[in-house]
């Protein structure tokens, strides 16, 4: 298996946003998700000429060192398509509140830490709440993620069997990097028993580990996170995965395109050329998001 050390499992990095504002044609709200006690910060986006009328919905939430915010773009055009739009910040990142830690007996919020479980955890959240959303048809659910968030959506596709589609573009779909040698394994073993000996605590937020990516790992936490070996636990999820053929930052091989052959509903795989993994943000973002709500619309609308 060929591994590229900075596996970073990216995804849009944090970047100062303008105060935005919707189009005058959709409705736009902020909301509160709470996930395992914790407050979590949504956008919710809809047509305001389908309001009172259930409608397909799609989930986003971003990757390694992202926010929600720049996912406001995606998540406008997907609204004027004809869906109802969820977007979230996880816990500890963005505008959503942090869990509480306690170390050497002071109590410390979790802020900008990735843990790959505590994410899939916010997006199971993330959709019983939708659930609850006058305007969710909830069985015409879509996920939609990109790079670290691209397994994401398949990880929490194989845990909810409400999940009727996702799109996951650039997607990193394998934790077990943290083991995949001994000097890999040595770092991850050796920081879960200085944690769990109250030797160390949380990392603190801002923290750079992997180039230029906000979050430090909780890296025994990606031991157990392996969505490319479990897909078939959705048997019924139509699932797209849009690869860059350039992709610099970890192997396709061992990632979506070793998800595809297992995926036993309907299936797409589409590589985008000549780009690297960002270019699925510049110069391929408009044919993604094309490819994204062709895909939503053929499996979410009657």
């Amino acid at each position: 298996m060929r591994f590229i050390p900075l596996v970073a499992l990216l995804c849009l990095t944090v970047s100062a946003q303008p105060p935005f504002s919707a189009p005058p044609e959709l409705d736009y709200r902020t909301a509160d998700i709470w996930s395992e006690g914790t407050r979590m910060s949504a956008d919710v986006f809809a047509l305001k000429s389908l309001a009172g009328q259930k409608l397909p919905t799609i989930l986003m939430a971003h990757g390694w060192g992202g926010t929600r915010a720049a996912l406001r773009p995606d998540a406008v055009g997907f609204a004027k398509a004809g869906y109802l739009v969820v977007t979230f910040d996880y816990r500890g990142w963005g505008d959503s509140d942090s869990r509480l830690a306690k170390f050497k007996g002071e109590t410390q919020p979790v802020r900008e830490a990735v843990d790959p479980l505590d994410f899939g955890t916010d997006w199971l959240n993330a959709i019983h709440w939708v659930a609850g959303e006058p305007q969710c048809d909830i069985t015409r659910l879509g996920l939609w993620g990109s790079s670290f968030s691209g397994g994401l959506v398949v990880w929490a596709a194989e845990r909810d069997p409400r999940v009727k589609a996702l799109h996951s573009q650039v997607g990193s779909l394998d934790g077990r990097w943290v083991v995949m040698n001994d000097q890999q394994r040595k770092l991850t073993y050796d920081e879960a028993t200085k944690r769990a000996r109250g030797e160390i605590g949380y990392p603190p937020a801002r923290e750079k580990v992997l180039g230029n990516l906000i979050g430090a790992p909780i890296r025994s936490r990606f031991i157990d996170y392996a969505p490319v070996d479990e897909v078939q636990r959705a048997p019924k999820c139509a699932m797209q995965f849009v690869i860059a053929e350039k992709e610099e930052l970890f192997d396709n091989r061992d990632n979506a395109l070793k998800a595809y052959p297992k995926v036993q509903g309907p299936k797409n795989l589409v590589t985008i050329p000549n780009i690297t993994h960002y270019g699925i943000y510049r110069e391929a973002r408009a044919q993604a998001f094309q490819l994204a709500v062709a895909w939503f619309d053929k499996y979410l609308k009657p």
